[in-house]
């Protein structure tokens, strides 16, 4: 049997923790599997008198990652810290320069340098993975850098943070507020003291540009994304979402048109009947449509120490399993130096049209004023629906539901409605979107 593959960890938080004690109740299992031991041989962390319910047995401890990233004492390094930049930058860079190969769990680090950590690691010809990135447990990195070689990806698509997709949830099935459902998400441990990352759509985007670089074979562009987070989302947009047969999700978009590529994280209407519909809680799906496959749709936990965990050990022992000499493929699908540099799509008519909601003042000429802003712009309704509310006597709420149009038409009209002084709150446009 081959030496056992020394594994150097950096970062004992949740995650970190998991992982030294996945490593030794997998041990035999793991063994078998790979047919070497994975030792854990070196760690690194803030604090050494912590008690994180774990053995660390003989490890060795650096109190600087980056000396740990360096040592030729570890074949592997593990990078669980967190942050784009600072000390989990340099310690990765160093370790991959010094010829070690790298598994990590940092989405918002791969978003913004993982290609030149790719050029490196490719250049010293060892492994950057990074499956614990993007979906928790789910195996998607893997299942688009391997297993879908030869299709062709045209879409990529879905539901990438469990805290979000947890408020949805419940203000669907409890017609709680947003407010509500934040608190009890903050109170479970679902969402951070400051849940803005998640809530307002960037921590989806930093996992939806890594998804974009391995479909379409381009840089990394993560600044380039549209935006939208849920924190907007009432029990109004809830219940007309059901009465017209659809659910909210937060999505991550990203397609290839003939414009270039798009890519977009924001509120959508998908419908009841949809598989992404049924997903809830902190489950995470991520849909992928080929030329050959079709559509694949992966679900699972996409959060927690043991799902995350259970990704990292899934990378580590990939690299157990390989051997001296072996070629090891490109870090996102195609080798770094030839990602195509990454081109924005023009605004493009959105399949499945525009979920708007209005709340007017009640008086007469509203509807003909709101049907003319639509027509100048070419928007072709599918359904106009007002609903009334006896103890708001003042305004009523107008729900549109459009045909396929574009969305700079939507958003030229939506703002000329509005500076007709007609509306008495901010507008409410959500796109529907073909689902898996």
């Amino acid at each position: 049997m081959a030496e056992a593959l020394r594994v150097g960890i950096a970062g004992l938080g949740t995650v970190g923790a998991s992982v030294v004690r996945m490593l030794q109740n997998k041990a035999s299992e793991l063994t078998r599997q790979c047919g070497r031991q994975i030792a854990p041989v070196a760690v690194s962390a803030r604090d050494r008198t912590r008690d994180r319910g774990i053995d660390l047995g003989n490890a060795q401890w650096f109190d600087d990652p980056v000396a740990l990233a360096r040592s030729s004492e570890i074949e592997v390094f593990v990078e669980l810290i967190g942050g784009e930049d600072g000390i989990a930058l340099d310690s990765v860079r160093a370790a991959l320069e010094a010829g070690r190969h790298v598994v990590t769990a940092n989405k918002a680090l791969l978003s913004k340098h993982g290609v030149a950590l790719a050029a490196i690691a490719e250049k010293k010809g060892v492994l950057l993975n990074y499956e614990a990135a993007v979906a928790g447990g789910i195996p998607v990195i893997k299942t688009m850098r391997e297993a879908l070689a030869g299709n062709h990806v045209s879409r990529v698509f879905g539901i990438m943070n469990g805290t979000c997709n947890y408020i949805l949830t419940r203000m669907e099935a409890e017609g709680l507020s947003f407010e509500d459902c934040l608190k009890d998400a903050q109170r479970l441990g679902y969402a951070e003291a400051d849940p803005t990352f998640d809530i307002e759509g960037h921590d989806t985007a930093h996992k939806l540009s890594i998804l974009t670089s391995l479909a379409f074979g381009c840089r990394i562009s993560a600044d380039d994304i549209y935006m939208e987070g849920i924190s907007n989302i009432t029990q109004a947009d809830i219940r007309a979402a059901a009465e017209l047969g659809y659910r909210i999700k937060l999505l991550g978009v990203a397609q290839k048109t003939d414009s270039g590529i798009e890519q977009r994280v924001h509120p959508t209407m998908v419908p009841v009947s949809s598989v992404i519909a049924q997903v809830h809680g902190v489950t995470n799906a991520v849909a992928i449509e080929t030329d050959m496959l079709g559509e694949l749709l992966l679900s699972g936990p996409g959060a927690g120490g043991d799902a995350t965990a259970s990704a990292v050990i899934g990378d580590i022992a990939d690299i157990a399993k390989s051997r001296p000499g072996f070629q090891h493929g490109p870090v996102f699908g195609w080798p770094a130096k030839e990602l195509a540099p990454y081109k924005r799509a023009r605004m493009r008519a959105h399949a499945g049209g525009y979920f708007i909601r209005l709340t007017v003042h009640d008086r007469t000429g509203v509807f003909a004023a709101i049907a003319r802003r639509m027509a100048d712009n070419d928007i072709s309704l599918e359904s106009i629906v007002q609903h009334g509310d006896p103890s708001e006597e003042a305004h009523k709420t107008v729900i549109l539901v459009t045909h396929e149009t574009m969305e700079a038409s939507v958003r030229k009209a939506v703002e000329g409605i509005t500076r007709d002084g007609h509306l008495t709150t901010k507008p409410q446009v959500i796109r529907i979107e073909r689902a898996a």
